[in-house]
């Protein structure tokens, strides 16, 4: 994929002319141009040089874009060499002044064409009365005009000659055939003067069409700079990310600190960030911890927990706490960076819904000035004027807008990505954003997408003269040397939970923490084994404990329900002093699910999609996880190249299918559905085969991402209706089809106002998915807006680590129920979480010091 800047573009016949030209080369495979970005980019194996003289061969200029995006630097946008802050700013100074000039000198030429020749207002003496000085004095500040606006005739006979017209084509046979014939009547008037005749001389100084040519020129440059205000609007997400970017760091030195340019930092650099500070590239931390504000790339308000070995990215701010860090992606390799990457290039390709209007552009100028020549051939043999017919050929020349219909897409496309960036949602392509909200079917992946991928305890049944604490620092001290995921969920449930204390312990004949631990040994597919304190310990599936205890003697109720509930059972028992073995108990782990897998789901089927869990878990787990979300279908055991077998076989019974993955077995699945999903914490394999990445580890984004591309579809629906509506009713109305029926006639000036605002209407149209609202509970969440003080919400959840029984809930919900304004709190060690509900506005803080003061770690306050 190579990018290109293309200048000279006008419209959306132009666009199409240069697309047209490139494709035609032979090594092209694709080609995506786009009017708004004046960009291009070219799939295939053309040369530049190839590329280049084709479009200059189509009338207009090119090069290649920048591509060392250095965006800490001077802010490029992309490939696509956007810069859209500095393109817009000139684009809009340049206009900004030839219209200020253009009306300045408008308003005097019309006192005299309009106010002086229709309401009579008085001139200088040797203007009364001295038509010929009138037409001169007209000629002249129109000519000055139409130089100052010369832009129009340079690209539309330019376009004209080479057999492309456009846009300012229309505007330049408008403005010179008004300009043209009034310097007709300006001579035939003068001949009359001199032969005497008054009454002719007046009737040619109604012939004058100087106002009309002045006054089309000003009035299309005035759309055009509301066009070029509102397009840069359209921009300002990227603009947003881009300025995010930040321009210094602090680095190591040769043993010293050092603050630099951003640019000039290396992977493998040690850099430190202070408390406020933004974290200057992507890095690993290896000293210190955090709480890092991720909003400007998640959409994520609530700070997260970053400590030792976890990832920082570039643009993220440190809100507490100071760290060191080791760089690891700088420069257009940060995350940073590549979203802004990702954004730029989806706004620059086509969705498929812009061949609509792409194929009506094509054609739509040359039809428009073959309409506005046969009006006047019409007129003319129906015996009106040669003003008269002019008149209407002017009128369809100047109210047609093939603008409106070539930023129709485009400009939704743009803001659709922008408001998907600020939300943490990506779209690699327009085509994208158009599928994600056609899908009829999606299919989820379990294991870090409907569950949280890292397996949690979540029951701890201790056998018969066992407690709980027992149980669990038992299984602690035979699991911790195990890598096994099962294992590592056990140990980091204890290392974060309270430890048992000595006396737990005092029966076997040693402490928590000081116990030797000797003879660890492994049976693959089974259990673990090791002496702690001269016994035998053993844990492991059921198969593996049988063969020491007796499992009958096991509550079959409790075994049972765990199954149901889609848990995996750890049996544990140790040797006693009668040379036999006493069952310890059970320890129950799961694959948690994440808590708004269920509402997520819920919400997807609400909007009629048929949602279909994979997994290769087990038929038994995988239907009780289902169960509980609430999917429809369920389909376990399946391989990595099952699923795509399953996401292929999906598409023949549904119209459109989505895949939502995040790890390397998903990318085959991601590849074959109409619209791949990575969860953004996904793999990176995963990641490049999604058309979609959502930055949060969060199925939410999912119905967020349909509804941010129903909401853009239908928006460019809106927009191409317009423009169509605009051009079909305009034309016919200027042409003077109503005229023999209702007397209507189209003034010149007024088609060109029609014609400046057509533009800016479907542009002005496309900002307002701005306001769109994507979380379910109705309110705004595009601005990112932070907690201050406290919020209007009246319940809050908080997750909560640490807790590990009943004694633990009491405690907890003590704290919370003695800060004034809690009027209820439901506390689950189970669920890890504390659900409040307020009376009156709560810090987020103040919860959170509550529950930490009781030596408990909250994780997030929803």
């Amino acid at each position: 994929m190579r990018h290109y800047s293309v200048k000279g573009m006008s419209c959306a016949a132009c666009s199409a002319r240069v697309e047209k030209a490139v494709i035609r080369l032979d090594g092209v495979e694709s080609v995506s141009v786009s009017l708004l970005t004046n960009s291009m980019i070219v799939n295939g194996t053309a040369t530049d040089e190839e590329v280049i003289k084709a479009v200059v061969d189509a009338g207009y200029d090119a090069e290649v874009a920048k591509q060392d995006r250095d965006y800490a630097m001077d802010g490029a946008a992309s490939g696509t060499e956007m810069s859209e802050e500095k393109v817009h700013s000139d684009e809009e100074s340049e206009l900004k002044k030839r219209f200020l000039i253009s009306i300045l000198l408008l308003l005097p030429l019309m006192y005299v064409s309009m106010g002086h020749m229709m309401w009579g207002w008085p001139l200088p003496d040797r203007f009364t009365d001295n038509h010929i000085a009138m037409g001169l004095y007209q000629l002249l500040l129109t000519t000055i005009i139409m130089v100052i606006n010369q832009r129009f005739f340079v690209s539309g006979y330019r376009s004209l000659a080479h057999g492309s017209p456009n846009m300012d084509t229309l505007v330049a046979l408008g403005a010179t055939a008004s300009y043209g014939y009034s310097i007709y009547a300006l001579f035939a008037m003068s001949d009359e003067m001199v032969h005497g005749t008054m009454e002719a001389v007046e009737k040619y100084m109604d012939e004058f069409y100087f106002e009309s040519a002045a006054t089309i020129l000003t009035l299309i440059t005035l759309g055009k700079l509301l066009e070029a205000r509102s397009k840069g609007k359209t921009t300002d997400a990227l603009k947003g990310l881009m300025r995010l970017a930040p321009k210094r760091a602090t680095i190591l030195v040769d043993g010293e600190w050092q603050e630099v340019a951003v640019e000039r930092v290396k992977c493998g650099d040690v850099f430190a960030v202070k408390a406020g500070e933004s974290i200057p590239v992507d890095g690993i931390i290896t000293e210190g911890s955090c709480a890092v504000d991720e909003a400007s790339l998640t959409g994520e308000s609530i700070p997260v927990d970053k400590e030792v070995g976890d990832t920082v990215s570039a643009a993220t701010i440190n809100r507490s706490g100071y760290i060191r860090c080791e760089a690891t992606r700088v420069g257009q390799d940060t995350t940073l960076s590549r979203i802004i990457q990702m954004v730029s290039d989806s706004a620059a390709t086509k969705a498929p819904i812009a061949k609509i209007a792409d194929r009506v552009s094509g054609v739509f100028v040359p039809v428009v000035m073959v309409i506005a020549l046969v009006a006047m051939l019409v007129w003319l043999l129906a015996g009106k004027t040669m003003g008269f017919a002019l008149s209407m050929g002017i009128s369809v020349l100047v109210i047609s807008c093939p603008c409106a219909l070539g930023l129709a897409t485009p400009v939704a496309i743009m803001v659709g990505n922008g408001v998907g960036a600020k939300n943490g949602i990506l779209f690699k392509t327009a085509t994208a954003l158009e599928q994600a909200g056609k899908v009829t079917a999606i299919a989820l992946d379990k294991t870090g997408t409907i569950t949280k991928g890292e397996p949690e305890v979540t029951d701890i049944i201790p056998g018969e003269g066992i407690t709980e604490d027992e149980l669990l620092t038992l299984a602690y001290k035979l699991e911790q040397r195990s890598e096994h995921p099962l294992a590592r969920a056990i140990v980091n449930y204890y290392e974060s939970g309270k430890k048992a204390s000595d006396s737990d312990c005092a029966d076997w004949g040693g402490t928590a923490m000081d116990t030797d631990i000797c003879d660890y040994e492994t049976f693959p597919g089974n259990g673990l084994k090791a002496v702690i304190s001269g016994k035998k310990v053993y844990g492991g599936n059921a198969r593996f404990i049988t063969g020491y205890v007796d499992m009958t003697r096991i509550n079959q109720a409790h075994t049972d329900k765990l199954a149901n509930e889609g848990k995996t059972p750890l049996y544990f028992c140790r040797e006693n002093k009668k040379d036999g073995y006493d069952f310890l108990g059970i320890i129950a782990v799961s694959d948690v699910i994440r808590e708004d897998s269920t509402d997520a789901i819920k919400e997807l089927k609400a909007m009629g999609i048929h949602v279909v869990m994979l997994t290769g878990d087990n038929e038994r787990t995988a239907e009780a996880i289902g169960a509980r979300v609430g999917v429809d279908d369920v389909i376990a055991g399946v391989l990595p190249d099952g699923k795509e077998e399953v996401i292929r076989g999906l598409k023949q019974k549904y119209e459109r299918v989505a895949m939502v993955g995040d790890g390397i077995n998903d990318a085959p699945a991601l590849m074959a559905a109409d619209v791949g999903i990575a969860i953004g914490a996904g793999t990176d394999i995963a990641i490049d085969s999604a058309d979609v990445v959502l930055m949060k580890n969060s199925i939410q984004d999912v119905t967020k991402t349909i509804k941010l591309s129903k909401a853009t579809i239908k928006n460019i629906h809106g927009n191409l209706f317009w423009a169509f509506f605009y051009n079909v009713i305009g034309i016919p109305l200027a042409a003077g089809l109503w005229y023999p029926v209702f007397g209507w006639k189209l003034n010149p000036m007024f088609g060109a106002a029609a014609m400046s605002l057509s533009s800016f209407c479907v542009v002005t149209n496309a900002l307002r998915l701005n306001l769109v609202k994507l979380d379910k509970t109705g309110n705004n969440i595009l601005n990112n807006k932070k907690e201050k003080g406290g919020d209007s919400k009246m319940e809050k959840t908080m997750v909560i680590e640490g807790m590990m029984c009943g004694h633990c809930e009491a405690r907890v919900k003590k704290a919370l129920l003695s800060i004034n304004g809690v009027e209820e709190a439901v506390v689950s060690h189970e669920k890890g979480t504390a659900v409040v509900k307020l009376n009156t506005a709560v810090e987020n803080s103040t919860l959170r010091d509550a529950v930490e003061a009781q030596d408990y770690r909250v994780v997030r306050i929803n």
